[in-house]
């Protein structure tokens, strides 16, 4: 593993208890390749998703509901000891382990019941 202080062009590379995370600086990409989960595999976070966690300045968790995987505030779903944390720059997003198991990649589609949500009930995102 690379120090975390350590300055370079391509990928940084930091290992916590969760995951090891690769931020790739030159394209914006982030990446976490679980070490929770049967099989060791990445998962990409769509730019559009951490765009969007860092403008709303909340952190957000994404979960299991009825109609698959959903991305929502921390405050709707309480993030849990397990869940696999990826920083979004001030913010974090909360993967639960259990969709951590099935998705390859976290996108923005996951965000739109959240969205249609707000948008019914005139609230902010």
């Amino acid at each position: 593993m690379l120090p975390l202080n350590e300055i370079m062009n391509g990928p940084i590379i930091v290992q916590n208890q969760y995951c090891i995370e690769i931020v790739d600086r030159l394209k914006y990409t982030k990446y976490c390749l679980v070490s929770m989960i049967d099989v060791p595999r990445e998962i990409k976070v769509e730019n559009e998703v951490e765009d969007f966690i860092r403008k709303s300045k909340k952190d957000y968790r994404l979960c299991t509901t009825c109609g698959g995987p959903a991305i929502v505030p921390a405050d709707m779903s309480m993030p849990k000891d397990s869940d696999i944390k990826l920083k979004m720059g001030e913010n974090t997003l909360h993967v639960s382990k259990v969709q951590a198991r099935y998705i390859r990649q976290v996108e923005m589609r996951m965000l739109l019941g959240y969205l249609n949500y707000c948008d019914r009930n005139g609230i902010e995102p």
